[in-house]
């Protein structure tokens, strides 16, 4: 499956990451949805009516990217971030910028640069509770795997 057949999905979710080996990253997403069942919240005695939860698909795959090597990845808590204009980016969840704050990170980080490790992309995921972001020269590897996540 190729990276940009994911930019239009809204709702994901990190279920998992571990480097299989050294240098190389493997992410796990769940695919959510909006129920279509309407919940209360009450909140100090207000209660906050006919709100739709985001909860998993699943009926979904998990989806599985596999970097055969990476620059640099981040995994930040949602809640610790904020929407940025200076950023330029195609997709939903899934993304890839065209400008961020990370790939500045990493130009100054880093010696990273078009002659070496060659041309690299900022692939960003924006998930329900965190957002990754991984630089790297080589396209992520997608595959659907059937698998429960506890």
């Amino acid at each position: 499956m190729d990276y940009r057949k994911l930019m239009d999905l809204v709702y994901v979710e990190l279920v998992g990451l571990t480097e299989p080996e050294a240098n190389s990253l493997r992410l796990y997403f769940k695919i959510c949805k909006i129920s279509g069942k309407s919940e209360n919240l009450i909140i100090n005695k207000h209660i906050i009516e006919n709100l739709y939860p985001i909860i998993e698909d699943e009926k979904m795959p998990v989806i599985q990217m596999d970097f055969d090597s990476y620059i640099a990845y981040s995994v930040t808590n949602e809640s610790f971030t904020s929407w940025d204009d200076y950023e330029e980016f195609e997709g939903k969840a899934f993304r890839i910028y065209k400008r961020s704050r990370y790939l500045d990170f990493i130009k100054v980080h880093t010696f990273a640069c078009d002659d070496y490790p060659g041309h690299f992309e900022h692939y960003g995921i924006v998930c329900l509770d965190h957002i990754v972001n991984v630089v790297s020269v080589e396209k992520p590897v997608i595959n659907e795997v059937k698998m429960k996540i506890p």
